[in-house]
């Protein structure tokens, strides 16, 4: 396998980080779900409720992790 060719497989068994940051949140089912919804409809517009689930879930996401921040920051005090 030529040089190029295994730049070219190594590349696409990385995955995308993008994607990477949707699985940490815990909403990647709620993200292909829309993404499957927009390759169907090609129209955002008729994909609503799959936007608003994956919506839901990343704010439901944030909100945690800004909590964990708050809990982290206080034992941070408390501690010094």
């Amino acid at each position: 396998m030529s040089s190029k060719g295994k730049k070219i497989q190594k590349e696409e068994e990385e995955e995308d980080p993008l994607d990477q940051m949707i699985q940490r949140t815990g909403c990647a089912s709620f993200h292909y779900a829309v993404m499957e919804c927009m390759a169907e409809h090609q129209d955002w517009r008729k994909c609503q409720e799959q936007v608003q689930s994956f919506r839901s879930c990343m704010a439901e996401h944030q909100k945690q992790r800004a909590e964990e921040g708050k809990r982290r920051q206080k034992l941070h005090q408390a501690a010094s």
